[in-house]
């Protein structure tokens, strides 16, 4: 029998064995495909004009790899809903630099909170149960739309439930708010503070910012921090700052010592990748990824470049619970991270040639 995702969601998130793993996945994952096949005529079309029928996929043998999978392009050219208009509860919308479409992803209420409690269960595993003094790294005029969110809304929204006392670093004209940035550490002194933004602006608007005022004789010191970030390096790349470079600018800049990139996206938000203390991406009990070779999209081995298949229990209100991303990566192994944490591990390389720029913090370069 099934479990139900709030079952699942009991489950530790990074302990349970490959093979359980893989049974309670295959499992989820077909009988979400049935239930997206039923009631969404657009997904159900589409499998149908691949090939797919629901004969295809047996209950008592299904493989995680013969899960059909959607181009994640695909949510920007239809309107993939698996519920009544009725009960969409959000409308979520990916990066978009201007003149390109824009995913738009159908939220109901149990959808929504079912990516809260998921993300909650994830990164709690990296920096505990405790809500934290809060410094998000963006302006306060992200989330003024609470029924239509932006990726970089609905992140910095849901990240911002582990914070209990918030405070934005810039103002909406992207400035550094130093007087208050000063004050909030002074009032935090020797608290472990949390810091959340989206890669690029991390770089762009806090650390060209903190390196301005440092060399004005002033150090704001995060030595006591933990700055979680994510959303593309693609224009990080372009101006040749890699992982490394990034995290030692920080440390020098300001002290700041824990560093955690995450991998995630507005079509399966919720369900995060996020990187160990060794620097690799985790793939949690509620999730999965695939490499695939671009030729054929066969499964590339453990060590192979590919592109990335990313699979989510998650995804109720619309058909994305199995997506052929943009990207291309690498699976390092399974259950045997140095870390301890158990499932897949595994690194992005980076876009994959001709893709979009669609990551928050490369859309939002690419408007500067």
């Amino acid at each position: 029998m099934n479990m139900t995702y709030e079952e699942i969601l009991s489950l530790p998130p990074f302990g349970v064995d490959k093979e359980d793993k893989r049974r309670i996945l295959a499992e989820g994952l077909l009988e979400l495909t049935k239930h997206h096949m039923a009631v969404c005529n657009p997904y159900r079309n589409v499998l149908k004009a691949l090939g797919w029928q629901a004969a295809h996929m047996r209950d008592d043998n299904c493989r995680l790899e013969e899960i059909p999978f959607l181009p994640v392009r695909i949510f920007k050219e239809m309107e993939l809903k698996s519920v009544p208009s009725e009960d969409v509860f959000k409308l979520m919308t990916s990066s978009g630099t201007s003149g390109q479409s824009v995913s738009r992803i159908f939220l109901d209420k149990g959808t929504s909170a079912a990516q809260q409690k998921t993300l909650v269960r994830i990164v709690s595993d990296f920096m505990g149960s405790a809500r934290l003094p809060m410094v998000i790294v963006d302006c306060p005029s992200v989330v003024k739309n609470r029924a239509m969110f932006s990726a970089r809304g609905a992140g910095v929204l849901g990240f911002s439930i582990f914070g209990r006392k918030k405070i934005y670093a810039l103002d909406n004209d992207m400035r550094l708010d130093v007087e208050g940035l000063r004050a909030f550490l002074q009032e935090h002194q020797g608290e472990k503070i949390l810091l959340f933004g989206f890669t690029f602006m991390v770089w762009q608007y806090f650390y060209k910012a903190l390196r301005e005022v440092a060399a004005k004789g002033e150090r704001l010191d995060l030595s006591n921090a933990l700055l979680i970030h994510g959303g593309g390096w693609k224009k990080l790349t372009q101006e040749a700052v890699s992982t490394e470079k990034f995290k030692n600018a920080l440390r020098e800049v300001c002290g700041l010592n824990q560093v955690a990139d995450y991998y995630g996206m507005a079509e399966q938000t919720g369900c995060v990748y996020m990187e160990c203390e060794k620097g690799h991406l985790h793939a949690s009990t509620y999730s999965d990824v695939i490499m695939r070779r671009a030729k054929d999209f066969s499964v590339c081995n453990v060590g192979e470049k590919g592109m990335i298949q990313v699979l989510s229990l998650l995804p109720r209100s619309y058909p994305g619970h199995s997506l052929l991303t943009e990207d291309e990566g690498v699976l390092l192994g399974i259950d045997d991270c140095p870390c301890g944490r158990k499932g897949k591990y595994f690194k992005v390389l980076g876009r994959m040639k001709h893709a979009e720029i669609r990551g928050c913090s490369d859309t939002y370069a690419s408007g500067i």
